[in-house]
């Protein structure tokens, strides 16, 4: 049964949090990249090995040629 949360509170936050947490895990345990903006504002594609890459996207594009792979992301990079 799912639980009911008040729309902007803590509680919720932490389940939206945790749910997008688990999708991301889940998607790179699947084998697939996931992409999103990290906390300096860089948008990044994520592979399952660990390896991170600094991309652009590229408007108009079709589906899975819609972005540009800037550079590899180091420690000291990332």
């Amino acid at each position: 049964m799912a639980v009911s949360y008040d729309f902007g509170s803590v509680e919720f936050d932490e389940a939206v949090r945790a749910a997008c947490h688990q999708a991301f895990l889940e998607t790179l345990a699947a084998g697939l990249p996931v992409f999103y903006v990290d906390t300096e504002g860089l948008t990044v594609m994520e592979y399952p090995d660990g390896r991170r890459f600094e991309i652009r996207w590229i408007p108009g594009a079709p589906s899975g040629e819609n972005y540009e792979v800037i550079r590899e992301l180091t420690a000291h990079a990332a």
